[in-house]
């Protein structure tokens, strides 16, 4: 009888412990499910929109393509753009609004005079108050500065960074807009500049 209740007990055990092992292998952590890395985004496409005429334009960096997409602005004007990421026909920028702080945009107008201020509905604003920047608005002084050199944006997602800024510096013979601490690349795209 002795044998038969410390048997019991011990299977009884030995369940617990299986069943607490299959919950913790379950759970998945909340840094996982909002990690978007660059493997998983197909397309980073700019939407941008000429504030004077309306008209616009899709300029579509997709992943591991030999070649950058031309965005066509015109010197003088201002625009209103919007970054949109997608998985395919899948659009992931909700899961970027969903982990706000957990996201930063840099953006890098390497030979280009564009002056740059975000636009962020409260969607896509952090709780520090920073501006995640899916929304910007562009006051294009001067898309070439010199013509003897490529102009270009360098749009990168940081995930987790640990600090931010939406400040802005001089980098070489253009401007970037916004730096962070730590955390790492979630997708980098690159587009040309052109008028």
């Amino acid at each position: 009888m002795k044998n038969t209740f410390k048997n019991t007990a011990f299977i009884l055990g030995l369940l617990a412990i299986v069943f607490s092992l299959g919950l913790v292998s379950c759970n998945r952590s909340d840094d996982e499910a909002d990690d978007l890395p660059q493997e998983e985004l197909s397309d980073v496409l700019l939407k941008v929109t000429d504030d004077g005429t309306g008209a616009s334009v899709v300029y579509d960096y997709q992943v591991n393509s030999t070649s950058n997409p031309n965005v066509k602005l015109t010197d003088g004007h201002t625009y209103s753009v919007e970054v949109i990421f997608k998985n395919g026909d899948e659009d992931a920028t909700q899961e970027i609004r969903d982990a706000k702080d957990e996201h930063f945009l840099v953006y890098n107008f390497p030979n280009s005079d564009i002056t740059l201020t975000r636009t962020d509905d409260a969607s896509s604003t952090r709780a520090d108050g920073k501006h995640v920047g899916l929304k910007t608005k562009w006051v294009v002084n001067k898309a070439i500065k010199n013509a003897s050199a490529q102009s270009q944006l360098i749009l990168t997602l940081f995930h987790e960074p640990v600090t931010v800024s939406e400040a802005s510096s001089v980098s070489g013979n253009g401007v970037v807009y916004g730096s962070h601490t730590g955390g790492e690349t979630d997708a980098q795209a690159t587009y040309n500049i052109i008028n």
